[in-house]
């Protein structure tokens, strides 16, 4: 099983003057069910190297067995500080894609020209692909035969309430639920805060990141089924 992991390079949080990047729950859970299962994982994102991390999820109300278990693991930290750029990446390599989120991909895998064909290149090679909280956001210019891809399929992402709960609904460059109904997603939601996950097809998404490791086990289940 060869997964591949695709991360943010956006670190600003627009003219805020704070810092963002990938938020770190959402690659740790992942990173170790696909581990744990026995899957070889490589890592990308758009610059390469060490990819920027949100500070708000470093914070000690963000933390988890996960995030516990990366902090002690110096071969898992080599792993992240060494990306491979996307541009470096052929899906034919893998067997399927998975997103971390945090707030950078709104800003940078949303237009990445890259990440837009790799996900596309999946799709048609009928690999699955995966996306949690805001990630997303990746799929927002994602078509496959002329066709958004998340039109007429379920799919969640962090939504409106979640974004105006932790201030920033007027900072992001665009609110990730609004951008996937437009493009004709039947978004779905649940609680605030609390794992919820839908798959479509091929499309597996999560809401945010307590959704982060149910996201990667139902990728798991799709890949050795």
């Amino acid at each position: 099983m060869k997964v591949l992991m695709v991360l943010t390079s956006h670190d600003k949080l627009a003219e805020t003057g704070k810092k963002t990047g990938f938020w770190l729950e959402e690659f740790a859970a992942p990173y170790y069910a696909f581990k744990d299962t026995g899957a070889e994982i490589t890592l990308a994102s758009p610059a390469g190297g060490q990819p920027p991390l949100d500070p708000s999820s470093d914070t000690p109300d963000a933390q988890t067995e996960y995030t516990d278990r990366f902090k002690q693991d110096t071969a898992a930290q080599e792993h992240l500080a060494t990306t491979h750029k996307l541009a470096e990446i052929n899906s034919d390599d893998y067997d399927a894609v998975f997103y971390p989120g945090g707030h950078g991909p709104l800003w940078d895998l949303a237009v990445d020209l890259k990440s837009i064909a790799l996900i596309e290149d999946f799709v048609n090679s009928d690999k699955p692909v995966a996306f949690v909280c805001h990630a997303p956001a990746a799929l927002k210019n994602v078509k496959v035969d002329g066709e958004y891809l998340v039109k007429d399929k379920k799919v969640t992402g962090f939504s409106n309430t979640e974004e105006e709960a932790v201030g920033l609904s007027d900072v992001v460059p665009f609110l990730l639920e609004d951008a996937l109904k437009e493009n004709g997603g039947l978004y779905e939601k649940g609680a605030d805060w609390q794992s919820y996950v839908v798959e479509d097809g091929l499309l597996i998404t999560g809401q945010n990141p307590a959704s982060s490791e149910e996201t990667a086990q139902r990728l798991i289940k799709r890949l050795q089924a």
